[in-house]
């Protein structure tokens, strides 16, 4: 598959000032305002639709609109707009300045809010639904704007932060509005008239944050707008399916909004029917939740040390797996009870075990969404990322509608809402599985991760000499999981030349093949074999993605570095014919000799699990890259050699 990578760091933004962590980037203009304004925004639309819920369910008599059906309806005239105008709202964030859009949508909410006072106070139904709506056309304006605007000003050691922030930032804004909304309109007398004060101060001051975002140029200002949003539609979403990485990764995504939404919207009975809870225990159960997101999100820069690393996806699916059954175990034996307030309800400590399975789900939610994000913002095309975002939003409304549907089918058909969880974290397991086959890159990362985060404490440095286009790598051969901790260092995925012997070890030989691996036997051995691997290592690179090689042709069995072979010249010169410049990055692995992976003296490797402990530590030395013209074997042998002992 050829990536985008190479395309989209032409763009990427200036190195930016080195900062400790991602909470830094509330500190930095470019980062502060805009996250301040989504901030704002998330919190506004949710105590608007909130305190409107609240005012047709408990309030007032609305003949046209039951109680019952009022969340329904409410919902579904709001996320409408991201079906129609997705597409039209990616093409505008392409087109125009983003900072320009942004302070459009904010103009365009402070309006809306306006009219909605006028409905709070007057009490107007038909005039807050058609507010639903107009905000549900803000929200569809602002999405593309929100993940489009991110790899423009944060480099790829920032991107998975930012977008944890982000994430964290609207969970929060969500569960502060919905809190707000729900005790502003409660207020007797006076109720309604603070719901419009406060909605109309909300836009103002998103109004007034975005009037601080830096300038972000449009990427694609030549563009024409299609005005048809189904042919518009149909259109983004054959783009995204170009790049089957990221097509498969806007599944993903919404697909967790599909197993989310399930949660959520279940939340009032679940509190009610079967943990015996009043209203503060359902808000009580959003705030677990909520809490869960944010600080599932926040942990991804940490876990993934300031890279974007899709390893934590399938971590994240396990774990929501995980604790989707055992809140069915946890929930499903609850004895009858009388209906209780919140100190009673925190009083039974099997509720505790609840509350710790709905926080660690979502957790694990926020591991696997939050570099989702990221990976498809690096790996879209700058000049259509926004129209990528677009289709996102669209599939993401899609399987929201159908998370919907199939629930209430279920819990029509005689499901329990304790076996509807079970049902859904199932299906997850089902899911994710199926897209780590189909994209390997995600199993392929998580392995690495693993690898290097439990077996090996492992340590890059000048990982920055790695160049953002087609390149060579060439690194010493000390282990057979040499490949899993080189894919552990890079974020972009790396295709390997590798002895086709390797292939025949148990779950290795699987993962590389899995991984595309490309298998080269001795000339004499396979000539055919052996033509091949030349010819599909040179159209890696005409593609521009990385190409990695072990010049000694196999594994060291006395741990010095042996002898460089004369393939990567090959190499070289079959991709010059082709007007292919690519450098080589010498590299060095330390300390890998004499490791369960590695062969040593007296024995073969994986013998004695624990011959060097646990946690062995270990290190991959980048040097600088060399021009393919002062590439010799010998030279190239010289500077890994050098590598090793720096």
């Amino acid at each position: 598959m050829k990536s985008d990578t190479s395309s989209q760091c032409a763009q990427a933004p200036e190195a930016a000032p080195a900062h400790a962590n991602q909470f830094a980037l509330l500190s930095q203009r470019r980062f502060a305002p805009f996250f301040w304004t989504q901030f704002s925004g998330a919190a506004n639309d949710n105590l608007f639709k909130f305190a409107f819920t609240v005012m047709v369910t408990y309030q007032l008599s609305v003949e046209w609109l039951s109680p019952s059906m009022a969340g329904l309806v409410i919902g579904a005239v709001f996320i409408l707009p991201f079906l129609l105008f997705s597409a039209t709202a990616g093409q505008l964030t392409d087109k125009y300045d983003k900072t320009a859009m942004i302070r459009f949508v904010k103009n365009l909410e402070v309006a809306i809010m306006l009219l909605a006072g006028y409905g709070f106070y007057a009490n107007q139904v038909p005039v807050l639904l058609v507010c639903t709506f107009l905000m549900g056309v803000h929200s569809t304006l602002f999405g593309p704007v929100k993940f489009a605007l991110l790899p423009q000003v944060l480099n790829e050691r920032e991107l998975t932060g930012g977008n944890g922030m982000v994430e964290m930032g609207t969970f929060v804004a969500i569960l502060l509005g919905q809190v707000a909304g729900g005790l502003l309109v409660a207020m007797p007398q006076v109720g309604h008239r603070n719901v419009a004060i406060a909605c109309v101060a909300m836009a103002l001051l998103g109004r007034l944050m975005a009037a601080y975002i830096p300038a972000a140029p449009a990427t694609d200002p030549g563009l024409k707008i299609n005005w048809n949003p189904f042919s518009e539609t149909w259109r983004n979403l054959k783009l995204a399916h170009g790049n089957v990485v990221v097509f498969r990764s806007l599944l993903g995504i919404s697909w967790m909004w599909f197993f989310g939404a399930v949660f959520l919207s279940q939340f009032p009975s679940f509190a009610k029917e079967v943990l015996h809870g009043n209203e503060q225990v359902a808000s009580l159960l959003l705030v677990v939740f909520s809490i869960g997101i944010g600080t599932g999100s926040l942990l991804c820069e940490v876990l993934s040390r300031r890279h974007v690393e899709i390893g934590l996806v399938p971590l994240g699916a396990i774990g929501m797996s995980i604790f989707s059954v055992d809140l069915y175990f946890a929930s499903k034996g609850l004895p009858p009870a009388e209906v209780m307030g919140l100190g009673a309800f925190l009083a039974h400590a099997a509720h505790w075990r609840v509350m710790a399975d709905l926080a660690l789900l979502s957790l694990f939610a926020g591991l696997y969404s939050v570099p989702m994000y990221a990976l498809i913002q690096l790996r879209s095309q700058p000049t259509h990322r926004a129209r990528i975002i677009a289709a996102n939003n669209i599939l993401n409304a899609l399987f929201m509608i159908a998370s919907s549907v199939i629930a209430g089918a279920l819990l029509k058909g005689g499901f329990t809402i304790p076996q509807v969880f079970l049902f859904t974290g199932l299906a997850n397991a089902v899911v994710a599985f199926h897209i780590f086959l189909v994209v390997p890159e995600y199993l392929l990362r998580f392995v690495a991760w693993v690898l290097s985060h439990f077996i090996y404490r492992f340590k890059v440095r000048g990982e920055e000499n790695i160049p953002d286009g087609a390149a060579i790598l060439a690194c010493n051969h000390v282990s057979f999981v040499d490949a899993v901790l080189l894919m552990a260092a890079s974020p972009r995925p790396i295709y390997f030349i590798m002895d086709h012997r390797i292939f025949k070890v148990p779950v290795l030989g699987w993962l590389f093949r899995l991984g595309k691996a490309i298998p080269i036997a001795p000339r004499a051995e396979d000539p055919q074999a052996y033509e091949a691997a030349f010819d599909a290592a040179v159209k890696v690179l005409k593609e521009g993605d990385l190409l990695a090689i072990f010049p000694e042709g196999g594994i060291t069995r006395d741990g010095t570095l042996q002898e460089f072979k004369g393939g990567i010249m090959k190499i070289l010169e079959r991709a010059e014919q082709q007007g292919i410049h690519a450098p080589v990055v010498p590299m060095a692995l330390t300390n890998l000799w004499g490791s369960f992976f590695s062969r040593v003296e007296q024995g073969g490797a994986m013998v004695r699990p624990f011959r060097r402990g646990a946690f062995s530590q270990v290190g991959l030395n980048v040097g600088a890259a060399m021009a393919p013209a002062d590439v010799q074997p010998q030279v190239l042998r010289e500077r890994v050699q050098t590598l090793l002992g720096s």
